[in-house]
């Protein structure tokens, strides 16, 4: 039996082995020989638990804010849609380090990628400085523009905060990158449950006061945020300057580099805008329900927050499908990087088809826990079991794209974003929410149509197989 016909661990034993080493970080060998599903699970269980706190953190911290009000809320609906700015270039930042780092892994070149692990930091340093500069300096009138009310627009300094910070967010997002790539993906996890851990522990004291801690309110959420994410990045670079990972900087690497740079820059540069269009479509729809009141505001903020819970963790099977595809083409071996991708597509339907299944039987009960606002649980619970009819498309189509990038042909899952999302989600959403009367259930189903009109163009484009020539 050849080695792509071998699947996952098939026996309880290698299957508990496999989860430990997985979480422990300890399989120090290749990703691009063995069984694909051995591959899959050593890399994706980490991203998926990288992940999990994320979008338990997610959860956690409009639980709290809630608690001050719909205006609160709404203050943070409005600021993430703001702040898809800076996740596209951290993201896009992200998608050109992983798909370099990964390429130059497979090849057996632990130099090259982290010579170009230091040229991704020196780019995203580079952009956050002025970003956060005029974010924070025009963060009352950003909201103004966003149709925030003047009790929303009280909260400004949350969105101060955050694009003051962004520094944090960018590094964060990058160097978790650059562990992905390299198959460090415990390292990763590791990361993102440090600084989450700190959020949630954080959060709560500064925005209610208790005990010593002064009673913040949103501000109080924002101060949790970035003093989490800021250990983070500590640790990352603690962790690259140690001599036991896949990535190690030294002295002599810390230099720019133009031809690694410009290989980044076209990557990132392509990511950045693919992403950019995907998130910046949220922004578009939430300018959309926030014409609605801030009632229909928070209640679809709460609502995809509730769907980010699942999708986050889904989104470190389709990391792990980038990291595999990357190395196996750098390894020549793209066959192996085609068949590991449709496998961990299959393992994200199971997750997100059964995450899917409860959102719909329980959007009501779900969407009480997160207000005592009968009209803004109605709406998230609408919202919630709309856009999780969709779930088994979104498994799919979440894979795909991100393998496209692994591959680092990033032109593909651009011009995808850009037709679903822009040409087709956003005109969608304002004729089912104004001209059709549905309101924050309008562009609920947008979102679902869109999401699955990704899912079908990705699953067709990507057995083309055009990937698979793309250099890096």
């Amino acid at each position: 039996m050849s080695e792509t016909e071998v699947s996952a661990p098939r026996t309880e034993a290698s299957l508990w082995t496999t989860i430990r080493e997985s979480i422990a970080g300890s399989h120090r060998g290749e990703y691009t020989d063995g069984p694909i599903g051995r591959a899959i699970l050593l890399l994706a269980i980490p991203m998926v638990l990288e992940l999990v706190l994320e979008s338990v953190f997610a959860v956690v911290d409009v639980f709290f804010v809630s608690r001050l009000g719909a205006d609160a809320v709404a203050t943070v609906g409005l600021t993430e849609a703001m702040m898809t700015f800076i996740y596209a270039v951290a993201m896009g930042l992200g998608v050109g380090a992983t798909a370099t780092v990964a390429r130059r892994i497979g090849e057996r070149d632990p130099d090259g990628a982290a010579r170009a692990a230091v040229q991704a930091i020196a780019l995203g340093l580079f952009v956050a400085v002025p970003m956060g500069t005029l974010g924070s300096w025009f963060a009352r009138p950003l909201l103004s523009l966003m149709g925030a009310s003047p009790d929303v627009l009280v909260h400004s300094s949350f969105t101060a905060i955050l694009f003051a910070f962004n520094g944090v967010i960018l590094m964060l997002f990058l160097i978790n990158a650059i562990f992905r790539g390299a198959g460090d993906a415990a390292i990763a996890m590791r990361v993102l449950w440090l600084a989450n851990w700190i959020n949630i522990i954080l959060g709560p004291l500064l925005i209610f006061g208790v005990g010593p801690f002064p009673r913040l309110g949103v501000t109080g959420a924002a101060i949790a945020t970035t003093i989490g994410r800021g250990t983070g990045v500590l640790y990352q670079l603690y962790r690259l300057w140690r001599r036991d990972g896949r990535v190690v900087i030294q002295r002599d690497q810390i230099a720019l580099k133009p031809q690694v740079m410009q290989t980044l820059l076209r990557l990132s540069g392509t990511g950045t805008f693919q992403v950019f269009v995907g998130m910046a479509s949220w922004i578009g729809l939430t300018r959309i329900n926030a014409s609605f009141g801030a009632e229909a505001l928070a209640g679809y903020t709460i609502a995809i927050r509730i769907i980010i819970f699942a999708l986050l963790p889904s989104w470190g099977v389709a990391n792990a499908a980038a990291t595999l595809v990357g190395q196996s083409l750098g390894a020549g071996k793209p066959e192996r990087g085609e068949q590991a991708v449709w496998r961990a597509a299959l393992y994200n339907v199971f997750f997100l088809g059964t995450a899917g299944l409860v959102f719909v039987i329980f959007a009501n009960p779900i969407a009480h826990l997160f207000t005592k606002d009968p009209a803004v649980a109605e709406i998230a619970a609408g919202c919630l079991r709309i856009i999780s009819y969709g779930y088994l498309f979104y498994a799919y189509g979440m894979v795909l794209t991100n393998s496209f990038n692994g591959a680092g042909d990033t032109w593909t899952p651009t011009w995808l974003n850009l037709f679903c999302f822009w040409l087709w989600e956003i005109p969608l959403a304002w004729v089912l929410a104004r001209h059709f009367n549905l309101g924050p259930q309008g562009v609920a189903w947008a979102v679902t149509i869109a999401f699955s009109t990704l899912a079908v163009a990705s699953a067709v484009l990507f057995r083309r197989g055009r990937w698979k020539l793309k250099t890096v």
